[in-house]
């Protein structure tokens, strides 16, 4: 096996790709572009000739930063594809154009996959929580986990995400009035799993809602985006009201600046459905991780 890997993760809004030396676990590089995957998926049902292009072109400017040449390449795609009635041949162009073969992988492996991810940093960061929940928001989905120690996690994805919220409402507060009932689902599974296996000692919460928060909270820029001061942020939701009120007000230059091009209303729904999160678990506060399902990849590659 190539000493280096490429773990790549086409989510329905970003293509997160990561390139590491197994041997020695350190990352060599990675690549983030946010390509929209979901747009439009919501009312058209399938992925759309633009966003195939959009991927595309990330795809070959990653192939040219991080040369796969000199790695085995693994690609896992997640709830866009799951969704799009063209997904299998939205992958077939991919391959045939790139030459990389996406696995279209469930619920259940994304979790496993931001599970092992989110263990890992724990480790890192000199963590060790004897249960806690993990909520990933993604662009299509959420995924929620509980993890009691040992072999022992259930988890669930809903079909909940920022992308697709954003596309099936007009406004932010149209958003904001049906966020309790859309999520209403994620209620009542907490509260099966709480009552069946006990309250868990903390949230943490990844994925791009949560990263970007916590680095707007730090004072960092997209451009200036740095993972390593983001790892074990914590987020009040107080401090969730504080930056989307920042967001709303700022000129639309400066949000770019902030968040980067075409994010700004995706971030304002993360928010919304980052914030139901608080209600629906009692927690006051969150730890956030911005290691996710590509890592998850990477370390199972190596092994």
């Amino acid at each position: 096996m190539s000493k280096s890997i490429i773990a790549i993760d086409l989510g329905s809004n970003s293509l997160r790709i990561l390139k590491m030396d197994c041997e020695t676990k350190r990352r060599v590089g990675e690549f983030h572009k946010t390509v929209k995957t979901a747009d439009n998926l919501a009312t058209t049902g399938i992925i759309s000739d633009e966003a195939v292009n959009r991927v595309l072109i990330a795809l070959n400017e990653a192939e040219e930063a991080l040369n796969f040449s000199d790695s085995k390449v693994k690609a896992v795609t997640t709830e866009a594809i799951r969704q799009a009635s063209n997904g299998d041949e939205v992958l077939a162009t991919i391959k045939e154009q790139t030459g990389i073969e996406f696995e279209i992988i469930d619920g259940v492996v994304e979790a496993k996959y931001a599970l092992s991810a989110t263990q890992n940093r724990l480790q890192i960061l000199g963590k060790s929580p004897k249960s806690f929940m993990l909520v990933d928001i993604g662009g299509g989905s959420t995924e929620m986990l509980f993890h009691y120690g040992e072999d022992k996690s259930f988890s669930k994805s809903f079909p909940i995400g920022i992308v697709t919220v954003t596309q099936c409402f007009k406004t932010l507060p149209e958003i904001s009035s049906a966020i309790p009932a859309l999520m209403n689902p994620m209620r009542i599974y907490h509260n099966e799993v709480i009552s069946q296996h006990g309250a868990v000692e903390l949230f943490i919460a990844t994925a791009g809602t949560p990263t970007t928060v916590a680095s707007m909270k730090k004072g960092m820029l997209y451009e200036t985006y740095d993972s390593n001061q983001v790892h074990g942020t914590s987020l009040t939701q107080k401090d969730l009201v504080e930056q989307l009120g920042k967001l709303l007000a700022m000129k639309p230059k400066e949000r770019i600046e902030a968040v980067g091009v075409g994010r700004d209303d995706l971030i304002a729904s993360g928010i919304l459905i980052y914030d139901e999160l608080y209600n629906i678990s009692g927690f006051k506060e969150s730890m956030v991780i911005d290691d996710g399902i590509r890592e998850g990849v990477a370390y199972s590659m190596c092994g």
